[in-house]
């Protein structure tokens, strides 16, 4: 009871600053869901490579604000910050959505062309956001992202590979005793056996090996421009960069909700949307839709990553889209996944949720809230708010 009485307290003396860090980090989860949600409503796929869309834009953005004049401890001012923070983030959109792209064209249309199951489609959809993650492990330039000349242990690549390898000839047996729908050239036991052995292998591989691999900490992105109170609202001060975060979100949103129901190509989203097949026999092109959608969830995961950069400061990071990335999931699944609306609503709750929660339980707990709150939301209302009851 005393710890229900001082949590409401501590919510209560910090309401007002609590409202703001949650608006700022809800617009990000809301630009972030939007891609999750598009996507789904199109092709009934939850598009788990989607946080590696949004950590590319970080990448973009280690290497943007450099070439644009801004190095570590000289941000730009004035009308040049504002010209440079447009100019970096087109590049990190442009980033993202090319990334989002590629997804598209070689992890999921090759399997639509051949009517693969949805498990194939979860299957690639996690392989690609591995791929992803490691092909910026791997990076080697002016930064030194992760440098790999200086590995402890010369062993270290060679055997995370076979450990992936083994990984990956499991899930092909596996698969092909699926599809079989019986045991046939494999025991069912023996499948089982050499799955859980090639798991385990790749398992200590990368909690053995994998930070002699990844060598130094995280490269830091130059700050663009330096933190400002512009005003002060309810004797709470709000930053320039909290506010940036709010106008380019409305500003982003606005944009997609006119694109989405004001133009052709939004009404054939919509149409695909609601029934393929019947959208399909209208003359829409469902490839092109397709590629319009993934390429429109990109750009909002590429603004929503340069935005968590610069109001949060993060580092660019092979891993920095996974929590993000999940809580964006989850914002979608609050608000009805397939809803563009309901991932913007979902969005900006969750953000809430977690800012109030910060008084009661801290930082530290603070990303169990978003897991609590995805169990309370499938538990009692699993289409999300805004979503459509199954029969209703």
């Amino acid at each position: 009871m005393d710890f229900v009485t001082n949590c409401a307290a501590d919510v209560a003396d910090q309401f007002w600053a609590q409202t703001r860090n949650g608006l700022t980090l809800g617009s990000i989860y809301a630009m972030i869901a939007l891609g999750y949600t598009m996507v789904y409503g199109v092709l009934q796929l939850i598009n788990f490579a989607h946080s590696e869309v949004f950590m590319v834009s970080t990448v973009a953005a280690l290497y943007a604000i450099p070439f644009f004049g801004v190095t570590e401890g000289d941000p730009a001012t004035g009308l040049s910050a504002v010209l440079i923070f447009i100019a970096v983030l087109v590049c990190c959109m442009l980033a993202s959505g090319l990334v989002a792209l590629l997804l598209e064209r070689l992890a999921y249309r090759p399997l639509r062309k051949r009517g693969a199951p949805r498990l194939s489609f979860l299957i690639s959809a996690i392989g690609a956001s591995l791929f992803i993650q490691y092909l910026f492990v791997l990076m080697d330039g002016e930064h030194y992202l992760f440098p790999i000349r200086g590995i402890a242990d010369p062993l270290g690549m060679p055997l995370m590979i076979i450990g992936l390898a083994l990984a990956v000839v499991a899930g092909g047996l596996l698969l092909a005793g699926v599809r079989r729908g019986e045991a046939g050239w494999v025991d069912a036991g023996t499948l089982t056996g050499f799955g859980g052995l090639a798991a385990l292998i790749a398992g200590l591989v990368f909690v053995v090996k994998l930070p002699d691999i990844l060598g130094p900490t995280p490269q830091s992105v130059p700050e663009l421009f330096a933190t400002s109170t512009v005003f002060t609202l309810l004797g709470t001060p709000i930053s320039n960069k909290r506010l940036l975060v709010v106008v380019v979100t409305v500003i982003m949103l606005v944009i997609l909700d006119n694109f989405v129901r004001k133009t052709r190509m939004g009404r054939g989203i919509r149409a695909v949307a609601q029934d393929p097949q019947a959208a399909s026999l209208m003359g829409v092109n469902i490839n092109r839709v397709i590629v319009v959608t993934f390429l429109v969830g990109g750009l909002m995961a590429g603004a929503a990553g340069l935005l968590y950069q610069t109001v949060l400061s993060a580092p660019a990071f092979w891993f920095i889209g996974f929590r993000p990335g999940i809580k964006a999931f989850v914002a979608a699944v609050l608000g009805g996944i397939g809803n563009i609306r309901g991932a913007i609503l979902g969005g900006l709750l969750l953000g809430l949720v977690e800012a109030y929660a910060v008084p009661c339980i801290g930082t530290q707990w603070i990303d169990v809230t978003a897991f609590v709150v995805l169990v309370i939301v499938l538990l009692f209302r699993p289409t999300g708010i805004l979503g459509e009851q199954a029969g209703g």
